[in-house]
């Protein structure tokens, strides 16, 4: 059997994609889309997506289903690493003292960044405890 590798990343891109848009989440294609949401009043969840298998198939789930809580952020937005690569660039200036980690979920308030759920605590676990992690932070800083 002969696999296009480029259509079946291209289809597993826009699988993961579609997922997080589904979920809410408005995705940020530019450096310009980025300015534009970081600049709005009130709290951010970016969302930064990935292909990985495994922390991606846990972080995707948990985006979804942590913002059906009572306290959770006034805007939720993407970027998609390794796709949308300026647009990623851009976001992660807004995430100073934490390195570069996708998948991973960073809350702003007023464009500051207040507190980040990197990679290494995605990994690993279930969508539940990341879920968790997420409306922990919705608790205190939404």
């Amino acid at each position: 059997m002969n696999i296009d590798f480029n259509l079946f990343m291209n289809d597993v891109v826009r699988q993961a994609r579609q997922e997080i848009v589904s979920a809410g989440y408005q995705e940020l294609t530019t450096p310009e889309d980025v300015d534009q949401a970081m600049k709005q009043p009130g709290t951010t969840l970016v969302m930064v997506n990935s292909v990985c298998g495994c922390a991606g198939g846990i972080a995707r789930p948990a985006a979804g289903h942590s913002v059906h809580y009572d306290q959770r952020p006034d805007h939720l937005v993407t970027v998609f690493a390794g796709q949308d690569k300026e647009a990623t660039e851009k976001v992660r200036s807004y995430f100073t003292g934490y390195p570069p980690s996708s998948p991973s979920f960073a809350l702003l308030k007023d464009g500051k960044i207040c507190t980040m759920i990197e990679r290494h605590e995605i990994e690993g676990h279930d969508p539940v405890t990341v879920v968790a992690k997420l409306q922990k932070a919705f608790e205190e800083y939404c």
